[in-house]
């Protein structure tokens, strides 16, 4: 009898034990962090910084479902939420359920999450950082004074700036095509657009080079088609740089990066590069592009050691430290250019179709 009951005790302390150890993970006891993307989930700049994060986290010690709780809320301000009255509304929509959430630490993907809702957040208790920001951080204060400096930002937020790596696109591009004098970039005139834009004039002016740029910056489905139709058939403009993620038609109707893209391989016959790695796969030939996934990474060890208990304001600023080399085989073939092999087996992406 006696060590029946002594059999029984045990049984229930583990059960005892178990339940503790699922009310901490149903609580407060384990970390809480919400990722707030500026776009829909699947867009194609903020899916891989999302699995970038998580893979950063998950280094750090930190796996989602098991010691971490995460939520994320997509704004989705490219395909859907594009006008400045919807996007606050989306702003003032995530804010709550931020605060509804509590999170140890709240990520913001690209620009539009970061300049409408992370500033809301300034010099609260929750940290912040954001992954993919294309804004020079100097200038994006709306009024909030959130950076003191780089290296040492001093408030509640820190992260990962996005750097295009445009020069070494370039200089990439015109191996491949063993001649490269003009360049023709486009862009929108977002907010995104404009701050990429900015950058890849400053990456240009940074080193001495001899690429001669042509450049548009247009809203309009229609302008971009005209524009984007007479590059492509201008003998003097060797490679396309697309950089126009939204546009919208005279009846307003929004064309975002997939259609864009798709649209301008259909009827172009000039090699384009690629700022993202993902544009390969709808039709860009390729080259060098952003690698958002490693960013992501990035973003998610500062995470880590945040919830290691370091202080955003002692982290520095990063830039995106990788570029990633891809290439579509199958749009090569169609434009009949050869990509050198020494080039091709360095590539960190090859797509054949």
């Amino acid at each position: 009898m006696i060590a029946h009951i002594r059999k029984l005790f045990e049984v229930v302390s583990v059960g005892i034990f178990v339940l503790s150890l699922a009310s901490q993970a149903g609580g407060q006891e384990i970390p809480r962090v919400f990722i707030l993307h500026s776009y829909e989930l699947e867009h194609v700049c903020g899916e891989p910084q999302h699995v970038g994060v998580l893979r950063g986290l998950a280094e750090s010690g930190f796996t989602e479902g098991v010691n971490l709780a995460v939520q994320t809320f997509p704004m989705d301000t490219k395909r859907v939420n594009n006008t400045p009255q919807l996007m606050r509304l989306q702003a003032e929509l995530a804010k709550k359920a931020i605060r509804a959430f509590s999170p140890d630490v709240l990520v913001t993907l690209d620009d539009n999450a970061f300049r409408m809702v992370a500033l809301e957040f300034v010099d609260s208790q929750m940290p912040v950082v954001f992954s993919g920001l294309n804004m020079r951080p100097e200038t994006c204060v709306a009024g909030k004074r959130w950076l003191e400096s780089r290296e040492q930002p001093g408030h509640n937020i820190t992260g990962v700036l996005e750097k295009l790596h445009s020069l070494t696109a370039l200089r990439v591009q015109r191996k491949i095509l063993q001649s490269l004098d003009t360049v023709f970039v486009i862009a929108d005139n977002s907010t995104t657009g404009q701050a990429g834009m900015e950058q890849f004039h400053e990456e240009l002016a940074a080193e001495p080079h001899d690429f001669a740029v042509r450049e548009m910056v247009t809203d309009s489905w229609e302008e971009y088609q005209r524009q984007m139709l007479a590059a492509c058939n201008d003998s003097e403009i060797d490679t396309i740089y697309p950089m126009a993620l939204l546009l919208k038609d005279a009846s307003g109707r929004a064309y975002t990066a997939p259609e864009i893209l798709k649209w301008t391989s259909k009827i172009c016959r000039k090699p384009s590069i690629p700022i993202n790695y993902s544009f390969v796969k709808l039709g860009v030939m390729g080259g060098v592009g952003v690698d958002f996934e490693h960013m992501g990474m990035q973003a998610g060890r500062i995470v880590g050691r945040l919830l290691k208990g370091e202080k955003p304001g002692n982290i520095p600023l990063e830039q995106a430290e990788r570029y990633a080399l891809v290439f579509n085989l199958k749009r090569a073939k169609e434009l009949g250019i050869v990509i050198p092999e020494d080039i091709l087996l360095a590539a960190d992406y090859v797509y054949t179709e």
